[in-house]
């Protein structure tokens, strides 16, 4: 029995100029059109979602008080999306998709449950720092891995088993500091009830996920540009709808004009605020789902997980939030299993390809 030639390393300045032929290949294989796409698309990821955050948190700090009123920036700004799909009909040369009553029963529920997860979130930031909320947001990861298992029947590897292990033990540690980033204003119940709301808004933003999964898998059977930007527009709108009255029957409308004269900045700060949380979640929508399309969803986690130490950072200059060690440890570990994740996910992929 012969015995197994030890394996030859590779040296560090080959590997190094080996990542720069591939990566010269693989640019050169795509237009420049592509790219400068991709990186708007990825740009928008990275600044869009945390300019959204911190929004959100800049509302209840300079005195905006309603949950329904954030929860309703969320999604107001869905025209925007609608804008994006009608130039593609004409530029692709096709026809919208046919509506069927399971398409559009499956868009409503989608819909009711986007409006309850921004609803979730719009506590969560009512009661913790950007910086906190933004941490806790990133256990959809382990949501959406779970719920994915259990309805797309997506495999859990090692890896994703790993990360969320390791995003579980980020959680536990923020826990475990509560007392370190508590606003003043906050009592012990709302703050415990924010972290709550922002753990239940990330399970049900992961259930989302997967039954969004599930309709492309089951009703449409494919996954091209249009579509995923259809069924944006339609679960949208339709989270739109709920949102409206939800803000009608607590008279959050009503209320918005002496909001915005007791908001600090004045009435142009508030509307300023408002107006820019719907256009900045919208853009960090739209930017995901172009990355989605053109490249992969190994390069949104990528970026999924660049944004939460961004948010975090953002929070901390902007909002002057409290970044204790504890706060930092956790934000390690998070990118850390991101990380992980992404890494192992990934080597799966390129395997089964080859």
């Amino acid at each position: 029995m012969e015995e197994a030639l030890p394996r030859q390393s590779v040296p560090s300045w080959e590997q190094i100029s080996n990542f720069w032929t591939k990566s010269w290949e693989a640019y050169k294989s795509k237009p420049t059109s592509y790219w400068v796409l991709l990186t708007l698309s990825s740009a928008a990821m990275l600044v869009a979602f945390p300019a959204s955050s911190i929004l959100s948190r800049l509302y209840y700090n300079n005195g905006g008080k309603s949950k329904w009123i954030i929860s309703w920036v969320a999604v107001a700004g869905w025209p925007l999306t609608a804008l994006m799909l009608v130039p593609t009909y004409f530029y692709f040369k096709i026809l919208p998709t046919p509506l069927n009553l399971k398409l559009v029963i499956s868009y409503i529920v989608l819909g009711f449950l986007s409006a309850a997860d921004n609803l979730m979130y719009a506590y969560a930031y009512a009661y913790l720092p950007a910086s906190t909320a933004s941490l806790l947001a990133s256990s959809s990861l382990v949501f959406s891995a779970l719920f994915g298992y259990f309805l797309v029947n997506n495999k859990l590897n090692a890896a994703t088993i790993n990360a969320i292990v390791i995003v579980t033990a980020a959680l536990t540690i923020i826990a475990l500091d509560s007392d370190s980033d508590r606003y003043g204003n906050v009592s012990d119940r709302q703050y415990i009830m924010g972290f709550i709301w922002d753990i239940m808004g990330s399970a049900l933003h992961g259930l989302i996920f997967a039954l969004s999964e599930l309709v492309f898998v089951k009703l449409l059977g494919r996954i091209s540009f249009h579509v995923v930007l259809e069924q944006q527009v339609m679960v949208s709108s339709f989270a739109f709808i709920f949102t409206t009255i939800g803000v009608i029957m607590e008279k959050d409308f009503q209320g918005m004009a002496s909001e915005a004269r007791s908001f600090k900045g004045g009435r142009g700060s508030y509307y300023q605020v408002l107006i820019w949380g719907a256009i900045t979640f919208q853009l960090g929508v739209l930017g995901g789902t172009a990355v989605l399309y053109l490249s992969s969803t190994v390069l949104a986690g990528v970026l999924n997980a660049i944004r939460v130490p961004l948010t975090s950072i953002a929070a901390v200059i902007f909002l002057h939030d409290p970044m204790s060690s504890f706060k930092i440890l956790s934000l390690i570990i998070t990118f850390w299993g991101f990380g992980y994740y992404i890494y192992g996910n990934s080597a799966v992929s390129k395997d089964s390809l080859s």
